[in-house]
């Protein structure tokens, strides 16, 4: 399991993923793959920072899709036909 893995290798932060705001899932996956790029990294953190990456990359687009519903509403034609995106008021 990733966890498991993760206690092996300094985590960059003690979050649980699926709690980080957009903010933070991102700024820690520019760290990793900085940390990945340098390729200073011995094999076992290079496959835990890798999988550390994956998750924090799910989140990012997760928490992207979440924004854009917030801010687009499917506007219906006159026959209850899709018929664009609006912009929802109020956000």
């Amino acid at each position: 399991m990733v966890i498991a893995k993760l206690t092996k290798v300094k985590m960059m932060s003690d979050t649980p993923v699926e709690e980080m705001s957009f903010e933070a899932a991102m700024a820690e996956l520019e760290a990793v793959l900085g940390k990945l790029e340098r390729g200073d990294v011995a094999l076992d953190e290079s496959i835990t920072l890798y999988e550390r990456g994956a998750l924090l990359k799910a989140r990012c687009e997760a928490k992207l899709k979440e924004a854009e519903e917030k801010v687009a509403a499917i506007t219906l034609d006159g026959d209850g036909n899709p018929a664009g995106l609006k912009p929802v008021e109020g956000l």
